[in-house]
């Protein structure tokens, strides 16, 4: 997911008075999340004064990071609920127990076509995005070469040494780049691909955050950091907060997105099996598929919502469009080959 470390809202928030932790009868709910969470602080605030109870946000690092430690910690959790588990890395936290069963009260406002798990309601969907290539419009224009398009061009001469990516194994948009191109060219056709991509100068860094606002030269960050590479695996809707964010705020989006390139990703939340206070998580997943959240989260983390009733702000829409037609692949695939695929291009890419 997309966004500015300083759109986070980490530690507590809320009233003063609360207790600590999450144990029984507390008034404070802990939500642990990656590193990408954010909300409005009005909005947060409307929760917090209509539940009674005192949010708690707790940042995990990277996508792939945080659901790893919260299954290592499942006995004893963090907090009471967790966002930001994916499509790609679903099945993981399904296998090994990390959610109870819980249906929040607006779950049927959910478009079906995100639903997942309905026999048991251990998760429920809050947002998805397209995990996709994007370019720096700034460094084609100067060398007078056209950007990538789809995952062909990736591995041709004219774009050596330009890809920046995460790694498969730590991040989940670098796992999701990884089953897109998975999709794309089948079981027998995904290792010759990144066989081409390493031989084309692919370089790979530990999560997105290292990948966007360090190395890629199209970001904010980037540029302060000297970033190099004007290709990176970001999001469909990275663009939107190179122009929101600017200031003085451009006309056009200085990047650019490869639409050959994108996987559909969808993020869910749940209640942890072992939540210390599970009516506060209860109440949070229902928060979590409100209207006001729903609407809230595009221009706080730069994904779109699954409410079909939520409407999306103009600039979003205009700035950081859906993938017209992204990969995708069936849970079940994914659950059967993830980790096999994952030790294969951690060998085949890393060393």
């Amino acid at each position: 997911m997309v966004t500015l470390s300083a759109c986070g809202s980490s530690g507590s928030s809320g009233s003063s008075g609360s207790t600590g932790g999450s144990g029984g009868g507390s008034k404070t709910v802990t939500l642990v999340s990656h590193d990408s969470w954010a909300v409005s602080k009005s909005v947060l605030a409307d929760f917090e004064k209509q539940s009674g109870y005192t949010v708690k946000v707790l940042k995990d690092g990277d996508a792939g990071q945080a659901v790893n430690k919260a299954i290592l910690t499942k006995d004893n959790p963090q907090g009471d609920v967790f966002f930001g588990v994916d499509n790609t890395l679903l099945s993981r936290a399904l296998d090994n127990g990390l959610f109870q069963s819980y249906r929040p009260k607006d779950y049927d406002t959910v478009a079906s076509r995100y639903r997942a798990d309905e026999a048991e309601h251990r998760v429920t969907p809050i947002d998805t995005g397209d995990i996709c290539v994007n370019y720096d419009k700034k460094y084609f224009a100067d060398h007078k070469l056209t950007p990538p398009v789809g995952f062909d061009d990736l591995v041709k001469p004219a774009y050596k040494n330009l890809l920046v990516t995460e790694n498969a194994a730590t991040s989940s948009p670098g796992l999701g780049f990884l089953l897109g191109t998975a999709a794309e060219y089948g079981d027998g056709g995904w290792q010759d691909y990144w066989k081409k991509l390493k031989a084309n100068g692919v370089k790979v860094v530990d999560g997105w955050e290292q990948a966007y606002d360090q190395e890629f030269s199209g970001s904010a960050g980037g540029r302060k950091a000297g970033g190099d590479r004007p290709l990176v695996v970001s999001y469909a809707s990275s663009p939107p907060a190179e122009v929101i964010y600017a200031d003085p705020r451009p006309k056009t989006a200085p990047t650019g997105v490869a639409q050959g390139t994108c996987f559909r990703q969808i993020e869910y939340a749940g209640l942890l099996g072992n939540a210390r206070n599970t009516e506060g998580g209860k109440a949070l997943l229902d928060f979590l598929l409100t209207e006001k959240f729903q609407q809230d989260m595009p221009l706080n983390m730069f994904v779109y919502p699954v409410r079909e009733s939520a409407e999306v702000p103009a600039d979003f829409v205009e700035y950081g469009p859906q993938a017209k037609d992204p990969e995708t692949m069936a849970p079940d695939r994914i659950a059967a080959n993830r980790d096999q695929w994952v030790k294969s291009w951690t060998s085949l890419v890393l060393k």
